[in-house]
């Protein structure tokens, strides 16, 4: 099966059982014989053949040129938090400064289109159904004509993280500095999400929209082209998880994000090879600014002109990264401890953490 295709729909696919996170990591012969019949009865897989066309005839969609990540404008809870105490979070509006920066986010996304200097490009949406992303689409589209939008998706799974119902404000303050100290990844806000928990669900959102992407579902056959750009209008935290399941960063490289300001814009933009790279239309320095690491930015050179199906064996999170001993010049020290470890711990005589069975080991 052509490397353009990925399997993107894998994780729609499989039984419950192959996806659970309970399930054995060993497909038996069974199941990889119902996975490949589910696969091959899936109209995104079955419809293609060896070559990378699909059976009757047609090839591939094209990739879009772009995916837009469009942070919502100005809204009530960012010019005043006790707005959340009262008002709840998805019905929170945007004010008449957010609704302006949603017009003109339209118009930069327009003249970013229009220098591409082509015809017949269209726009498609993604949208979470807050009250203030959902205004600040509206404003967007002020930019469009009805002919250039090819649809919109209101997506419940790029919605904010859920910080709890209505909003202590003096509380939230202080489970905000606890955050800080606990990790912004794994702290989970009480009667809420961490970002992890968003992880799992843009883990989901991306998929889909992988599959989308795959079957051409915003390009209706006979008026396909290249030159289609994905808009997505969501939140802060949200835009930064799509980033960091997209590109599969660390928890510690999410930890180092800068959140966007209000409209603020990041493009992942189709290089040389078809992969969606952050360097094709920002400078180095923006990268930088959003607090993306040197290896983050390595990783974006190589996506400008890397080809679909490759793979990046000297990102970071390959393997080496994760061993302390290897590049080294010394020899691998077993009885030594690394710096890291926590080499006196309190005495307890009811807390056993080793089992007395394991401390003589056979190599």
């Amino acid at each position: 099966m052509s490397n353009l295709l990925h399997l993107h729909c894998h994780t729609e696919l499989l039984p419950p059982a192959a996806s659970s996170s309970t399930a054995s990591p060993i497909l038996t012969k069974p199941r990889i014989g119902m996975a490949l019949g589910m696969l091959s009865a899936n109209p995104c897989i079955a419809s293609l053949n060896a070559s990378g066309k699909h059976r009757h005839g047609g090839d591939l969609p094209p990739r879009p040129r772009r995916i837009i990540l469009i942070r919502h404008g100005q809204s009530e809870g960012n010019v005043d938090e006790s707005a959340y105490t009262r008002i709840p979070d998805a019905k929170i509006a945007l004010t008449e400064t957010g609704w302006r920066q949603a017009v003109h986010c339209g118009r930069r996304i327009r003249k970013l289109i229009d220098d591409d200097c082509v015809d017949d490009w269209q726009v498609y949406f993604y949208v979470s159904p807050y009250k203030r992303t959902l205004q600040t689409l509206r404003g967007i589209g002020m930019a469009f004509e009805p002919q250039r939008i090819a649809g919109v998706r209101e997506e419940p799974r790029v919605r904010e993280q859920d910080f709890g119902n209505f909003q202590d404000r003096e509380k939230m303050r202080v489970e905000k500095a606890v955050r800080l100290r606990y990790g912004r990844f794994f702290y989970r806000f009480p009667n809420g999400e961490s970002a992890a928990d968003v992880y799992d669900r843009i883990t989901g959102f991306r998929e889909t929209l992988r599959a989308d992407i795959d079957v051409g579902r915003f390009q209706p056959p006979g008026s396909r082209s290249k030159n289609v750009n994905l808009v997505l209008v969501s939140h802060g935290v949200t835009l930064r998880v799509f980033l960091m399941r997209w590109y599969k960063w660390t928890v510690e490289q999410f930890e180092s994000l800068a959140n966007l300001p209000n409209t603020g814009m990041i493009v992942m933009e189709a290089g040389t090879g078809g992969r969606y790279s952050l360097l094709v239309h920002h400078s180095r320095e923006e990268l930088k600014a959003l607090g993306m690491t040197k290896d983050i930015i390595a990783d974006q050179e190589w996506q400008k002109s890397a080809q679909l199906g490759d793979l990046n064996y000297d990102w970071l999170t390959s393997g080496p990264s994760f061993f302390s001993h290897i590049g080294g010049e010394k020899e691998t020290d077993f009885d030594g401890v690394p710096s890291d470890i926590v080499k006196h711990f309190p005495e307890n005589d009811s807390l056993n953490l080793v089992d007395s069975s394991l401390t003589e080991l056979e190599f």
